[in-house]
């Protein structure tokens, strides 16, 4: 076996991935062109980015360029991500002696020189960022045995990483979201078989439509059984196609439990906000898909960088269109669709996203929940 070299420019990038992805939380980024360079991103950490360039630069001309195409890859991470500012951390460990690097921004790029580990203390946004940098990249061994060692480690971890996001989004069967439409086909057929039939008024009151004035006499029921009620085949049909396309995933993403809950807190929420704004019957489960739609969006801004472009491309545009057919067209009840939607995304928070939500983020999300509920029961029956 050939002796294998590392250099001092080795040890120092292998001791920054350590602490970055190790430490810090980082994810590696794979950019395909990018040579000689590892980005890693963190989108909770002040600096979204960490980009490690090896690449030999010789001059600030070509530090200009290198800064010219970090910005053109940033822009795009920007528009994945919906991120409005993406401060990045350029740190280079092979600048030629000509390159005048003088603590250079460039725009939201913040750029260090390092030449041994000890020229970080050279830079105060970095310590300030990250203050335990200096003491854990501290190790005893040197070369190729520290090499192995943070590697192996590094990899220890990524397998991990790897291994939960495989459990986030693996699939499975989605049974609560196929009991859900059955429980719905089950009702719309009874409506037939023992009433009058899906748009007759009385048999949606008999059902458990939501009537604002019976259910501010105390049949409150209504505002969950209201949920499973459909207005005729077409609004029947469109809701549990909706729901055969958003269930899945979302039940996988969350899992059964919290997708029921997600599923029928957003079915309350429209159904209480509708309060204010309607007064006759309504029935239908699209404030519940509305609020999965919602937790959708909460869940993939904490996978943007897997479901980023999904959530620009399919999903937002799918809810502005739903919400301008909702108030350009009569006879649809879009104060269900708003309030479902905000409800679902605040119950998501509460219950939190896997691997991803941190114990503040859900007290947060249960302060924020029983706000909005506490004001659309007070709005809707003591104002």
């Amino acid at each position: 076996m050939n002796n294998v070299v590392v250099t001092k420019k080795d040890e120092i990038v292998i001791k920054l991935l350590h602490y970055f992805i190790i430490e810090e939380g980082y994810n590696p980024i794979i950019l395909h062109g990018a040579e000689n360079e590892i980005w890693l991103e963190n989108l909770k950490s002040d600096y979204k980015i960490v980009r490690i360039v090896s690449n030999y630069i010789h001059n600030n001309e070509q530090l200009d360029f290198d800064a010219y195409r970090t910005k053109r890859v940033i822009r795009s991470i920007r528009k994945k991500t919906f991120m409005h500012n993406v401060n990045t951390i350029s740190i280079f460990v092979n600048l030629g002696d000509n390159v005048k690097l003088d603590n250079a921004t460039y725009s939201n790029i913040y750029c260090a020189d390092l030449k041994s580990m000890k020229d970080i203390s050279k830079y105060r946004f970095i310590i300030d960022a990250f203050p335990t940098i200096t003491t854990k990249t501290l190790f005893t061994e040197k070369g190729l045995e520290l090499f192995n060692k943070l590697t192996a480690e590094i990899n220890s971890y990524s397998e991990e990483e790897v291994k939960k996001n495989e459990e986030v989004f693996k699939e499975s069967k989605p049974i609560v979201t196929y009991l859900l439409i059955l429980v719905n086909t089950i009702i719309f057929l009874a409506m037939y078989i023992i009433g009058s039939g899906s748009r007759d008024a009385q048999t949606l009151i008999d059902f458990g439509a939501n009537v604002p004035i019976l259910i501010k006499m105390g049949e409150y029921y209504r505002l969950i059984t209201s949920a499973f009620l459909h207005i005729g085949v077409v609004h029947f049909l469109f809701n549990n196609y909706a729901l055969y396309v958003i269930g899945p995933q979302l039940e996988n993403f969350f899992g059964k439990i919290k997708f029921l809950i997600i599923y029928l807190f957003s079915a309350l929420t429209g159904n209480l906000l509708s309060l204010l704004f309607t007064t006759g019957i309504s029935a239908g489960a699209s404030g519940a898909i509305f609020g999965l739609l919602g937790a959708l969006l909460y869940f993939g801004y904490h996978y943007r960088v897997y479901l980023g472009s999904v959530i620009r491309s399919q999903i937002i545009p799918l809810i502005v269109i739903n919400l301008l057919i909702g108030f350009t067209t009569s006879g649809i009840n879009n104060a269900a669709h708003i309030g479902g939607m905000i409800g679902g995304i605040l119950i998501a928070m509460a219950l939190g996203v896997k691997y991803k939500s941190s114990k503040e983020e859900k007290i947060n999300g249960v302060i924020m929940t029983t706000i909005f509920t506490g004001f659309l029961i007070y709005m809707s029956f003591f104002r």
